[in-house]
């Protein structure tokens, strides 16, 4: 997320932005050469949808302001925010959220919690946090959710600068720290941010990445926003992450009871202590049948684990071509997704970075090999916004994963510097054309879309079983923003994967054929920026009224389904077919 030295690096973004000078103050930051290109039009007799996204976070009650340190954000740990879940906890068909809270440096007013808000249906929440047994956590920063005990029960992991929480599940509503009796907690305080539940060696138990970020202790960081500390662009900032001790990954193996062991070096993840991580993003990358790891970092090259099937991972970033941009730069890597966006059967990957810089779209030409795509598909745009929080979405349901992404400055105080920045951004959205290009609709995405607010992690989710994927978005030092696209939009259909033991199939691998197109998407937990979004897998289908699907399990069994109907969220259990079948609510072709 920043920059250091004594002398100025062509760096961008986030490897731009904190620079921490030891000596002489740097006069200034080289800004690369990273450039908005224009909007491209699209072809003759091509014609863009309509999106309307309108933030109705207010009436459907999702009223708590997220705090993340002091409104001055004086030191790193502040800047980065929290994120955000969206999972069902009580299983009753309608996606909850979990909402992160950070903490103070100064212990003053009340202790904060998170929020646990209940969804009741038709859109609308109730915070349910002080029923669900859950307290005061620390300070929080990311999430992820699975179930490593196999008992149908959605538990969530808590990452801290502190000490990480895991919370379990107890079916009744509640949840209950069960950090140290999991073998997930540590003697010392560390900064994680990002997490995923993942099945890295296949054996039916979901085990836990975690990325940590910066060995960080708020007293022993140089005066903050003082001369003799850090500079960014002729302005004093906060310091950090470039000069501060980096960190490495860790991966917690589940001995089938749900208890966790760390093997972070027995299964070849463990670094040199010199990466900043942030989120973290699984998915079987080659075609393999094994998930595989992508890291995005902050400043430094990100991590791409390749899972050698033996219970062991070789990291290939630089070989991959995921560590670095198409001018071989380090970025300041924050989030990240994935998608098939080309059609062409491999998932791709999309990574956020920070401003002076543009995002990376990297596309996936098989066998662990990517090239940087951006700007030939015109998503070389918009390098004034701090980027976060990212997603693929389908808002149109066309068949083709739609781009999100959510903005914000980690300096409060930006304007008095008339650099052309501000502190509270507007969001971005691109529609996919269908041939390799994004279209810009930004500036036509609706109320939501244009709104701006210093925003951090997101999450995406069908919140009222319509077929139409909501996105609740963190925004600092507010409550947050639910959007909902009120545009017209074809048919869909939503699928519930679930295990032969009754848990979400993360990892699972869904390839649906649905009138000329082919789609695959995958079960995943964690990505986005440090949060997690709605185990069921969106398919847009267009004008389709009837798909085939094939489900590939995380333990490599195959089992294909013919003539699903459209517009119906589905429940599929290993080996036993369709299990639950239920319409989409009101939903139209509006």
């Amino acid at each position: 997320m920043r920059g250091q030295g004594s002398v100025a690096t062509p760096i961008l973004s986030f490897a731009a932005l904190f620079t921490l000078t030891i000596g002489p103050v740097l006069s200034q930051m080289a800004s690369g050469n990273a450039t908005d290109q224009p909007m491209r039009p699209l072809p003759p007799g091509m014609k863009a949808p309509v999106a309307d996204f309108r933030d109705i976070a207010q009436e459907a009650g999702l009223l708590a302001t997220v705090i993340s340190g002091d409104v001055d954000q004086t030191y790193i740990v502040e800047n980065t925010g929290t994120g955000v879940a969206i999972f069902d906890y009580d299983n009753d068909g309608l996606p909850d959220i979990f909402l992160l809270q950070g903490d103070r440096l100064h212990n003053s007013g009340p202790a904060l919690t998170p929020h646990l808000y209940h969804n009741l249906g038709g859109l609308r929440f109730e915070d349910v946090t002080a029923k669900s047994g859950v307290g005061h956590l620390g300070w929080s920063q990311g999430v992820c959710a699975g179930d490593p005990d196999n008992e149908g029960r959605v538990s969530l992991f808590v990452t801290q600068w502190g000490h990480n929480v895991f919370l379990h599940n107890l079916g009744n509503g509640t949840f209950r720290d069960e950090t140290r009796e999991r073998g997930l907690d540590r003697p010392e305080s560390r900064w994680s941010t990002g997490c995923a539940f993942v099945d890295y060696d296949r054996d039916g138990a979901l085990d836990l990445v975690v990325a940590n970020y910066v060995d960080f202790k708020a007293q022993d960081s140089p005066p903050p926003r003082t001369k003799s500390g850090c500079n960014w662009k002729g302005m004093p900032v906060p310091c950090g992450p470039r000069g501060l001790k980096g960190e490495t990954m860790t991966l917690y193996h589940n001995d089938g009871h749900g208890h966790f062991l760390d093997v972070t070096r027995k299964a070849h993840l463990e670094t040199s202590p010199q990466y900043y991580g942030f989120t973290v993003l699984t998915g079987d990358f080659d075609n393999d049948g094994w998930p595989d790891i992508y890291i995005t970092c902050d400043s430094t090259p990100s991590l791409y684990f390749h899972n050698k099937h033996d219970g062991t991972f070789e990291e290939l970033g630089l070989t991959s071509g995921l560590a670095v941009n198409e001018d071989g730069r380090e970025q300041a890597g924050m989030g990240a997704a994935a998608a098939d966006y080309d059609g062409d059967g491999r998932l791709d990957i999309f990574k956020t970075n920070f401003s002076s810089d543009i995002n990376t779209l990297y596309r996936n030409l098989g066998n662990n090999v990517f090239d940087d795509v951006t700007s030939a598909a015109g998503l070389a745009v918009h390098t004034q916004y701090v980027k976060w929080g990212t997603a693929f979405l389908d808002f149109d349901n066309d068949g083709w994963p739609d781009l999100f992404i959510a903005d914000g400055h980690v300096y409060p105080f930006v304007e008095q510097y008339h650099l052309g920045e501000e502190f509270k951004q507007p969001r971005q959205l691109f529609w996919n054309r269908g041939d390799g290009q994004f279209f810009d609709m930004s500036s036509s995405g609706g109320p939501g879309i244009a709104a701006k607010h210093s925003s951090r992690g997101i999450a995406v989710g069908d919140l009222d079983n319509d077929g139409s994927q909501e996105i609740v978005v963190v925004n600092l030092f507010e409550p947050p923003s639910l959007l909902k696209n009120y545009g017209p939009r074809g048919n869909a259909l939503l699928i519930r994967a679930l295990t032969a033991s009754g848990r979400d199939a993360v990892g699972a691998r869904l390839t649906l054929i649905a009138g000329p197109r082919k789609q695959v998407d995958e079960v995943r937990s964690g990505g986005y920026h440090i949060s997690q979004g709605d185990f069921r897998v969106h398919f847009g289908v267009g004008s389709a009224v009837k798909a085939d699907l094939t489900i590939r399990w995380p333990q490599g069994n195959v089992e294909t389904l013919t003539g699903i109907d459209a517009n119906q969220w589905i429940v599929i259990r290993e080996g036993k077919g369709i299990v639950e079948r239920h319409p989409l609510e009101a939903h139209q072709n509006r």
